[in-house]
């Protein structure tokens, strides 16, 4: 798997009011792409993150723009099968 280091997330008007729809804040992202969990490739440079922001499980949609520099796509709270192998990863 390929590592992921972000040391910036691009925002804009459009990606901060469509997590606004899933509820969630820029800060919930910005503090679960820091503690993440595990991560996979999608497609189009597209990667998709599940990390833990407080109590919740967030997962992330990212768009590779530069080296370390990612686009937030979308951030929702985990599914059920993304929160398993959240668990599976950290207590294996």
């Amino acid at each position: 798997m390929t590592k992921i280091t972000v040391k910036k997330l691009v925002w804009d008007s459009a990606n901060i009011s469509h997590i606004r729809k899933h509820w969630v804040t820029k800060e919930e992202v910005a503090i679960a792409v820091e503690r993440l969990g595990y991560h996979k490739h999608t497609y189009n440079k597209r990667y998709l993150l599940v990390g833990r922001s407080g109590k919740r499980i967030i997962s992330v949609v990212i768009k590779r723009q530069a080296r370390t520099v990612y686009y937030v796509v979308t951030a929702r709270d985990a599914d059920k099968k993304e929160r398993r192998r959240l668990y599976e990863k950290e207590n294996a």
